[in-house]
């Protein structure tokens, strides 16, 4: 069995091969997916030999995802929940500048501990703090959109 390539997206953008490749896996899985979003596939190894795989909804949706932004040539990094991010590395997921991430740490607004005199974010913390502020931002769209509608 060749070895595979141990190469990762963290830091660079797809090639054309990739783009191709995650486009043409991205439409088998969808084909494939069910209302509640498993699917069931059939792999067959170099000697034909068949194996049924099932793959869950959220490992599914999640495969999706990371397949879709491939496709779109766009890089990603996939973070573990438990990782504990530099504020670099925080600030670059919230696509905020460094001093405004270390300010909503400051705030209390996203949780931190102290590694000597750097800070660290759990980035199960910050990924709970960017769904808060998604939300936010989501329910002030649909305000002003609703108030939008009542001037008409």
């Amino acid at each position: 069995m060749p070895a595979l390539r141990q190469e990762s997206f963290d830091g660079r953008l797809p090639d054309q091969i990739e783009v191709r490749g995650a486009e043409q896996l991205l439409t088998i899985l969808a084909s494939q997916a069910k209302e509640d979003g498993q699917v069931e596939l059939e792999l067959a190894d170099a000697k034909g030999q068949r194996t049924p795989i099932t793959l869950a909804p959220a490992l599914s949706a999640s495969l999706l995802e990371l397949l879709r932004l491939v496709a779109d040539g766009r890089g990603f990094t996939l973070v573990p929940l438990e990782a504990e991010l530099t504020t670099k590395q925080a600030a670059d997921h919230l696509n905020v500048s460094r001093p405004f991430l270390i300010k909503l740490l400051e705030e209390g607004q996203i949780p931190h501990h102290k590694v000597g005199r750097h800070r660290r974010v759990r980035a199960e913390d910050l990924f709970a703090y960017r769904a808060r502020r998604d939300a936010e931002r989501s329910k002030a769209l649909d305000e002003l959109a609703r108030l939008d509608a009542d001037l008409i």
